[in-house]
């Protein structure tokens, strides 16, 4: 942090290092501090999931609140994942060709089940959305943990037969 004043202020000596390289240092996580932050988002957004499924059953409104506090509760722990590799990488990561169609229709369906909510003001369509939320968030969870896509998809082929 001394450093990024000492460069903003003007007194730093050293002409080859540029603001935007010395606010990169003086931003950047210690491990510590990215498991911290990653387990203070990841519980922010299950606590949002659970308190979305309590106001379920809110009278007239539930159904909305529902579907508000669980999308909401998705995108912290979505971005819970940021903290312990960075931004630039997660997004690299859930453009991988593995992932790239979960995370395509996770956030489609992050964006269709608040325009359902608010603009549409359809409750079944949302409800649709939270469920469609749920099974890509889960495709793309699975991505990340060695063969398990491939153990999902065996288990369901043996079921289904």
């Amino acid at each position: 942090m001394d450093k990024l004043k000492k460069v903003l202020s003007g007194q730093d000596g050293n002409d080859d290092l540029n603001v935007l390289q010395a606010a990169s240092e003086a931003t950047t996580l210690g491990w510590g501090t990215r498991l911290k932050a990653f387990i203070a988002c990841f519980a922010l957004g299950v606590i949002c999931s659970v308190l979305g499924t309590c106001l379920l059953w809110v009278p007239r409104n539930g159904l909305i609140l529902f579907a508000v506090f669980y999308t909401f509760g998705n995108v912290a722990s979505l971005l819970s994942t940021m903290f312990l590799m960075g931004p630039l990488k997660q997004v690299k990561r859930m453009c991988d060709k593995t992932r790239a169609l979960a995370t395509a229709i996770m956030i489609t369906c992050l964006v269709l089940t608040l325009c359902a909510a608010f603009w549409w003001k359809n409750k079944g369509l949302a409800l649709v959305f939270c469920v469609l939320q749920f099974l890509a968030f889960t495709w793309y969870g699975l991505s990340y943990i060695p063969f398990a896509r491939d153990a999902v998809i065996k288990v369901f082929s043996v079921c289904l037969k």
